[in-house]
């Protein structure tokens, strides 16, 4: 099972995104466990995380984030998050752990 970690201002813009990612996931038969937290909680929250997304409006964090991570970090491509479309975002996921 992957763990799939999204991070914005607060962790609260990025729930309805995390929903629609649940959605495609179970859609597609991928086992993962996706949460958003505030990206100010990367270090602990991305610690054990096979991979850590950044909102749009955090992405300027991607080098801090890698920083403070040991698995891959990526912001997320912003028409996905604009039209919340969690298929695509999984995709993003499955190219970059080539799963």
């Amino acid at each position: 099972m992957r763990k799939i970690v999204l991070l914005c201002v607060a962790g609260m813009s990025t729930s309805a995104l995390v929903k629609k990612m649940q959605a495609a996931a179970e859609a597609e038969n991928y086992a993962c466990d996706i949460a958003a937290y505030p990206v100010a909680e990367a270090k602990v929250r991305g610690e054990d995380a096979d991979i850590v997304l950044l909102g749009p409006q955090v992405r300027f964090n991607v080098e801090k984030v890698r920083q403070q991570v040991s698995c891959p970090v990526e912001a997320i491509e912003m028409r996905a998050y604009g039209m919340m479309d969690g298929k695509a975002v999984i995709k993003r996921v499955k190219e970059v752990l080539k799963d």
